[in-house]
């Protein structure tokens, strides 16, 4: 069980890693560019950075999934149960909703930093905000919490064993 954990702890990590560097590299890229500048508009684009975008896309949303779907599911139905729950539970239910919030920000930053680069013209705008990189940043804070959650899951107390206690038995839905 314990290499198990470690696995998947270290396939995330790294998922979650090479999509904040591939994020980084992308906005690189996307700054060599020679880009145009009329008035107020500015024009650029890559195909460069639209690969190692899209790509950093896929890893996060692959690490996301390992880490929710390898972590179980976890049933919480009402404030009540959640206050009779194991403080490692709540820890748990934290880093779940903290992996989702980054998760829900840093995945459409690396979404619409790739579309920008997508055209085979290059796109114009009035602005263009570093997104990918931001996307790349919010990689490493997910997998923080990604980690978090799993490692808190997985080292419940009495996990794997029979529970005696009504509130946990009914708290403790899991993927067989």
């Amino acid at each position: 069980m314990a290499k198990i954990c470690a696995v998947v702890c270290l396939s995330v990590l790294v998922m979650d890693a090479a999509a904040g560097i591939l994020g980084f590299e992308a906005q690189l890229a996307l700054n060599k560019v020679k880009h145009k500048r009329m008035w107020v508009y500015e024009c650029k684009g890559s195909y460069e950075a639209f690969k190692l975008g899209l790509l950093a896309c896929v890893l996060l949303a692959l690490a996301h999934l390992v880490a929710n779907v390898l972590g179980g599911c976890m049933c919480i139905f009402s404030a009540d149960q959640l206050d009779k729950s194991r403080t490692n539970r709540h820890l748990s239910f934290a880093f779940l909703i903290f992996s989702w919030i980054t998760m829900a920000i840093g995945f459409p930053a690396l979404i619409i930093g790739t579309l920008e680069n997508y055209k085979e013209k290059s796109s114009c705008a009035i602005l263009h905000h570093p997104l990918l990189s931001t996307g790349g940043i919010l990689c490493f804070i997910h997998s923080l919490f990604c980690l978090g959650f799993y490692v808190s899951v997985i080292t419940a107390p009495g996990k794997g064993k029979n529970i005696n206690n009504a509130t946990d038995k009914a708290l403790d839905f899991e993927w067989q």
